[in-house]
């Protein structure tokens, strides 16, 4: 009795999986405060970069950190109860970018986000996420735009991580994480001593096969097509469109997933990429190329409007190139702008509308159905065209 009382060390042979998708619900409740909805386990799809039209289709502009915000946003489109949960249906929605920087929530609305997904999928709808310009950035390292508290919520990230990995490392049936910090300095120059080891817990989470770029931004699309709209963070150039927008998705991926080595794909680098472009943005109309915007959807078949984030829209949602370009951007981020939250809703039959929570603009005629009128979305732009605001760190 004596000897089968000293077995054979701790093997969890009969749950490793059960104990590792506890360790990891413990961590992401104790990062997120939000019990994710289980998944099914399933083979990994390929991306999808072309969707049809659904019934319902809500595009939703740049949330950069702010929780809250972003909760208003879903709200006003009805996609989410009081208690914060999917009530959007079969409703497609599209978050256009930019999540990081310029907030300090910025992880709790990754796990936002990843719980709508997977509740949408229950009864026919669907989440999905695009890269901006500022994700792409933190995975290359560039921390320029991230905010004090941002880099508290990483540090509060690392420090359950380590502590899920210290509990897996228990049992010898799993297999012993990785070090999320190998290789990364210790500290940084010109970097106050207090800040490196959230430095570090920030570059270790979002480098490429990063614990949370892997798991929340590398399914992302950088670049989607729905019925007749284009989605892109920027702006699309004919380049893009030869090279191909889903080989485009695919590089993004496979860079973020850490197959491909260190370098970012060079459809993503320079102020001509897709998620940096704003030439089809500008505050005066005059100044937005109309002509090559025309070009770049000419070739993408059946594509009727680009639909961008990036350039905060002042007087918020508006069109330009006779509505073939469409702006979504309000600053709606504490950290940017702090704008009154505004949401592009398009129908079935490709009516677009605007869902506003500023009062200012409630009674006002949002449904641009015929954009070509001065009536609808024409109201929201002043004959100078509406403010560009871009905003410095």
């Amino acid at each position: 009795m004596a000897q089968q009382n000293q077995s054979s060390p701790l093997t969890c042979e009969s749950l490793p999986s059960f104990l590792s998708s506890f360790v990891d619900t413990f961590v992401d409740f104790s990062v997120s405060g939000i019990f994710l909805p289980p998944q099914q386990q399933t083979p990994q799809k390929p991306l999808q970069t072309h969707y049809p039209s659904p019934d319902r289709l809500v595009a939703i502009g740049d949330l950069h950190g702010d929780l809250e915000k972003s909760k208003q946003a879903f709200r006003l489109a009805g996609l989410i109860d009081g208690s914060d949960r999917w009530s959007g249906g079969s409703t497609t929605v599209v978050q256009i970018g930019d999540v990081l920087d310029r907030g300090g929530e910025e992880l709790k609305i990754l796990y936002f986000l990843e719980k709508l997904k997977r509740e949408a999928v229950k009864t026919g709808g669907q989440v999905i996420t695009l890269n901006g310009n500022h994700e792409i950035m933190n995975i290359e390292g560039d921390l320029r735009f991230v905010t004090e508290k941002g880099l508290e919520e990483f540090d509060v990230w690392a420090y359950w991580y380590e502590i899920g990995n210290k509990i897996k490392s228990l049992c010898h049936d799993l297999e012993i994480p990785k070090n999320p910090f190998h290789g990364i300095p210790l500290s940084f120059h010109r970097v106050p001593e207090e800040f490196s080891h959230s430095i570090r817990a920030r570059i270790a989470a979002l480098r490429p096969d990063g614990p949370i770029s892997r798991r929340f931004l590398a399914n992302n699309l950088t670049v989607l097509v729905v019925g007749d709209s284009v989605f892109v963070h920027g702006g699309l150039l004919p380049k893009h469109v030869d090279y191909g927008l889903q080989r485009i998705n695919e590089d993004v991926r496979d860079w973020i997933n850490g197959s491909t080595g260190g370098r970012t794909p060079e459809h993503c680098i320079g102020m001509n990429a897709v998620v940096w472009f704003r030439k089809f943005s500008n505050e005066l109309e005059k100044n937005c190329d109309c002509s090559l915007l025309e070009h770049v959807l000419a070739t993408i078949p059946g594509a009727k409007r680009m639909i961008m984030g990036h350039t905060i829209q002042e007087t918020g949602i508006n069109g330009a190139c006779d509505y073939r370009a469409i702006r979504i951007d309000v600053g709606m981020s504490k950290g940017c702008s702090n704008g009154l939250p505004e949401v592009l809703e398009i129908s079935k039959n490709s009516e677009l509308r605007v869902l506003t929570s500023n009062p200012i603009r409630m009674n006002k005629n949002r449904s641009f159905a015929d954009a070509r009128t001065k009536e609808g979305l024409g109201l929201l732009i002043p004959e100078q065209g509406p403010k560009q605001v871009e905003v410095k760190a």
